[in-house]
């Protein structure tokens, strides 16, 4: 949360970092990938460029040899043409395969390969413009856009120190060979690069420790979140269990503050209760803030009902909520639309409330969301 953000004082524990790295929480550098890659591009062309140029000359050479019978014959000309495109695709392959090779072996320097399927469920706070805005004014957009102009620097230096230090030599290239000519174009196009990896290298090098301080900042805990694991690691099953009972107490408390600030109140009716809360400024998705069966659905539906919190009666939406959801947590993507309908309902419901319009009719939920695997 923003608000305590002075109290995370200390560093995130190994826990907290595997947490953070299985919600593909890990530190990148875009600008250590661009450098690779370019470096890489720049090297196969200064060593390979010649190469290249030989066999991209003979493969032009080839194509512009044409019989009549070649040239008049459709079949023989797109097997031509396919032949072409192999033999240039084989010569250009080193060259790609170095840089495919970069673009893999970049982020193993810092944060490493990771994949993790729940950074693909969809952001409902991209949605949201003030959410936009808010990034665009953020201390990250400010750095991305001195990275930026940085990197449109750095090109256009170097882009003005090789046209002038080799505009003979690029002025010469039309008057030599085909073959040669290519060869030296490809080898001045990799010193090019090699200089524009070596500005790109130095952007990174500051990158690099901006984004590792960065992930570090945003996983530092609180002193009382250290202890809290500390005690679960820690300790005998006794011990472990009167904790835990201890925390489940504190944990029924604390939901039942939490239902007054809940959007609405799914239930059963009687023997489930789930309530439900959006932030579209600080949640990927609706999180399930309250939760009980029997008594404690009961006391949801009370406390609901003194705070003015709507309650939608949805049978199965509730039991699915309840039995697949748990207390903090967001509501899968399996659910998105049918706890979408019910939010749009409330939202319209308190709309037309205010402004002495009649309400609108209540949602039709998907009857066989109970069958669906969540």
């Amino acid at each position: 949360m923003a608000g305590d953000a002075h109290d995370r004082t200390e560093q995130p524990t190994p826990r907290r970092l595997e947490e953070a790295r299985k919600k593909g929480q890990v530190p990148r550098s875009p600008e250590l990938s661009a450098a690779a890659v370019v470096l890489m591009a720049g090297a196969g062309l200064h060593f390979l460029g010649r190469y290249m140029g030989g066999q991209l000359t003979g493969i032009m050479r080839a194509g512009l040899s044409l019989s009549r019978e070649q040239s008049l014959d459709e079949t023989l000309a797109m097997a031509g043409f396919s032949a072409s495109m192999s033999h240039a695709l084989l010569a250009c392959l080193p060259l790609l395969g170095l840089t495919a090779l970069a673009a893999l072996a970049a982020p193993m320097a810092i944060g490493g390969w990771n994949l993790s399927p729940g950074v693909l469920a969809p952001d409902f706070t991209r949605l949201n413009p003030a959410s936009g805005f808010g990034r665009m004014f953020s201390t990250r957009s400010a750095v991305d856009l001195g990275k930026a102009f940085a990197k449109f620097l750095v090109v256009a230096v170097i882009a003005t120190l090789v046209i002038k230090h080799k505009s003979l030599e690029l002025m010469g290239l039309g008057s030599e060979p085909i073959g040669s000519g290519l060869a030296h174009a490809a080898t001045l196009t990799g010193n090019a690069l090699l200089l524009l990896a070596a500005g790109l290298g130095l952007i990174a090098a500051i990158d690099v420790p901006w984004q590792l301080y960065q992930h570090t900042k945003n996983l530092k805990m609180t002193r009382d979140e250290v202890r809290q694991e500390l005690r679960e690691s820690d300790g005998s099953p006794e011990m472990k269990g009167r904790i835990r009972k201890a925390q489940q107490d504190a944990a029924r408390r604390k939901m039942m503050h939490e239902v007054p600030k809940a959007d609405v109140v799914v239930t059963n009716p009687t023997h489930f209760a789930v309530a439900l809360r959006y932030d579209d400024k600080r949640m990927r998705a609706p999180i399930v803030v309250a939760k009980g069966q029997d008594l404690i659905a009961a006391r949801i539906r009370e406390i609901a009902t003194e705070h003015s919190v709507p309650i939608f009666e949805a049978p199965p939406l509730a039991r699915v909520l309840y039995r697949n959801v748990d207390l903090g947590g967001e509501v899968p993507t399996s659910l998105y639309q049918s706890v979408a309908q019910v939010l749009t309902y409330i939202y319209q419901l308190k709309t037309a409330k205010r402004h002495g319009m009649a309400p609108p009719s209540p949602p039709t939920l998907d009857p066989n969301i109970e069958s669906t695997k969540h």
